[in-house]
């Protein structure tokens, strides 16, 4: 039987191990990690149940099959409740044993990626009272999401693109009595509106056999945990009235369907709309807007708190550099003073593109930055009157980043030229205007 089993799962499966006994199995656990064991119950010494209660007992949750000729209902119980996963009557045919690993393999696998997406998730999470930043404006976003998160009100965030606002509603996720649940994300601006009531609904259809089919939302997915809905200010009229039906009823019906399915979701919604004034132009439902408001939680931009740059630039910095297997940078307090001049029109997610960007070219990046300066002053008209100068003389500072970065590579213009995202042409006319 083992020979058979080897012969037929190898081609299919992989690397396949066999054991006589109890203690085999052993020392092959302890060399190997295994995503599936085929278990016969009637074993020399131990018997296969016994075992499994011992393999389960010292941590090792991969998915068993038992497989045995004497069965009786108290026997497949008592194997279930050792651990197995599926349980198998000889004599049998290759599809059982075939369909039985497949099934098994997948939920391995499954296990695999949520833990992989939870550790993810866990890692995206900002503590309440650990966001980035010391300033006024981060304490009082820490205060407001530690006060928030208990309770099971609908949260309303604003602000800016690019101000954290999945990262506030995670926050407000983990540290809420529905943490172990499902965090489910959805951007309403980027589904179709043909698509996105069936997205949050689920929908209902007869197939071609006659059978009756149901695809579950995300509302469903959610369940006992949090729906994030980002943008919900782009969400079409007639779905904002069968959106606010749900948060009162509690309940939900699939398109196509005359079922009525029980939700338990907290709703957290964000926008970069001030929905007051959506309200007035008659383009989002009143009702639903304070439906919405229970606690609005506002995220300042980037300009009103720059303080808070030198932190969030060694944040990125720690947390980038190792997911991308890069070193980190170094960056120098006159690199950090212009930094703070910017204006950060796309706010902290721009910083972040920034630390990205700069760790892929090995230096911060300030010329990208020098770029969107350039353009913003071609469309901004000069001042009537003269404005005091700048506490870093920006010339003098792209000067030495220049040449640090030309040093860095032994004089090589081309590379330079790379680092710093111009043209190696640009590259020498600024050198050629320094006499270089």
């Amino acid at each position: 039987m083992r020979s058979f089993l080897q012969k037929t799962l190898a081609p299919r499966v992989g690397q396949v191990l066999v054991a006589a006994n109890a203690d085999e199995a052993d020392e092959l656990t302890r060399r190997h990690r295994i995503d599936l064991v085929v278990l016969d119950i009637a074993m020399p010494g131990r018997d296969g149940i016994s075992w499994l209660r011992s393999l389960r007992a010292e941590g090792n949750s991969c998915e068993a099959v038992l497989i045995t000729a004497f069965a009786d209902l108290d026997t497949a119980i008592e194997a279930l409740r050792a651990g197995a996963s599926d349980f198998i009557l000889k004599p049998f045919r290759v599809t059982q044993i075939l369909n039985a690993l497949r099934q098994g393999l997948e939920r391995a696998e499954l296990r695999r990626q949520n833990f992989v997406l939870r550790r993810s998730l866990s890692q995206r999470t900002p503590a309440a009272g650990g966001l980035v930043g010391q300033s006024i404006a981060i304490r009082g976003l820490q205060a407001a999401i530690q006060r928030v998160a208990g309770v099971d009100s609908t949260v309303l965030l604003t602000g800016e693109s690019g101000t954290g606002k999945e990262l506030a509603a995670l926050a407000l996720h983990h540290h809420s009595p529905r943490a172990t649940g499902p965090f489910v994300p959805v951007n309403c601006a980027t589904l179709s509106p043909e698509l996105i009531e069936s997205e949050l609904f689920g929908h209902a259809w007869r197939s071609s056999d006659g059978t009756r089919q149901l695809h579950d939302g995300l509302f469903v997915y959610a369940q006992g945990g949090t729906l994030f809905l980002d943008e919900v200010g782009e969400l079409p009229t007639a779905l904002q009235a069968t959106l606010l039906r749900a948060l009162e009823e509690r309940r939900i019906r699939p398109v196509g369907s005359e079922q009525e399915v029980p939700v338990d979701v907290r709703i957290i919604a964000a926008t970069h709309r001030p929905l007051a004034r959506e309200v007035e132009a008659g383009r989002f439902r009143p009702d639903l807007y304070y439906r919405l408001q229970v606690v609005e939680i506002n995220l300042p931009p980037l300009r009103k708190h720059k303080e808070d740059i030198p932190a969030l630039v060694e944040h990125f910095i720690g947390t980038l550099a190792p997911q991308l297997g890069l070193p980190p940078i170094e960056v120098s307090p006159d690199e950090l003073a212009f930094l703070a001049q910017y204006d950060w029109p796309g706010n902290v997610r721009e910083l972040r593109n920034l630390i990205e960007r700069s760790l892929i070219l090995g230096a911060l990046n300030v010329s990208a930055l020098y770029q969107g300066l350039a353009r913003s002053e071609a469309r901004t008209p000069p001042p009537p009157a003269p404005v005091a100068p700048l506490t870093t003389d920006l010339q003098t500072l792209e000067k030495n980043h220049i040449l640090a970065v030309l040093a860095s590579v032994g004089g090589d213009k081309t590379r330079a030229a790379q680092s710093l995202g111009i043209s190696r042409r640009t590259l020498e006319r600024r050198v050629a205007e320094w006499g270089g």
